[in-house]
């Protein structure tokens, strides 16, 4: 990963969510504020205007400015959850390049942030469901030996179970959780945004790596 890539996996985002941002609040306005979609819209959209003349010297610069304008932007508890992650991660890649056991440690990072701040654990059906089995699977094909692209696809896919595992579940954090047992039965709206964090990620590098094979 070096700062264009990261710079592109922060438009991917923005991206996603633009064209997922309904969804996420239709997620949301189950068991949240229904605001979750135009939040994350706002602060992704905010990110990537705060990228556009920027000229960072590292891969962590970019998040760190990222994850800075996220919590400037966004409200409710995604806006310090995620700009705190992203910042968490950006400080751990203080390099002009990463390679994927770096990137596996600075995803750690950024869980250790949210969890944290949110104080919640996997199971309690927030975006730490997504995330924590993203992070695993990221680092069992880091120890492996993996390129990057592949253990981003691996936390991609595990980050997309985790979101599905939440609709059983029932809250016990965040807003949702007073809802009690009619948290049940619907997908968390903050495991859903993660696993689109997750997933760009690896269509970033899938997109990157065509592109070198195709010179």
């Amino acid at each position: 990963m070096d700062t264009d890539l990261a710079r592109t996996w922060v438009q991917a985002i923005a991206a996603a969510v633009d064209q997922r941002k309904d969804h996420l609040t239709q997620l949301d306005s189950a068991i949240g504020d229904a605001d979750h979609g135009a939040n994350m819209h706002r602060g992704f959209s905010a990110a990537v205007t705060a990228l556009a003349d920027y000229e960072p010297d590292t891969v962590g610069a970019v998040l760190i400015k990222t994850g800075t304008t996220l919590i400037s932007t966004v409200g409710g508890a995604s806006g310090p959850l995620y700009g705190g992650a992203f910042r968490a991660i950006g400080k751990a890649l203080d390099t002009p390049a990463a390679d994927t056991q770096q990137v596996a440690a600075a995803l750690a990072a950024g869980l250790a942030s949210i969890q944290k701040l949110g104080a919640a654990a996997p199971g309690d059906k927030t975006m730490i469901d997504a995330y924590a089995p993203a992070l695993a699977a990221f680092q069992q094909q880091a120890d492996a030996g993996a390129d990057l692209g592949t253990a981003a696809v691996a936390a991609a896919d595990a980050a997309e179970e985790g979101m599905r595992a939440t609709i059983p579940m029932q809250a016990r954090k965040g807003r949702a959780s007073y809802l009690g047992a009619r948290s049940i039965g619907h997908q968390d709206p903050g495991a859903t945004s993660t696993a689109l964090v997750f997933r760009t990620l690896a269509e970033s590098l899938a997109a990157r790596a065509e592109s070198m094979g195709a010179r």
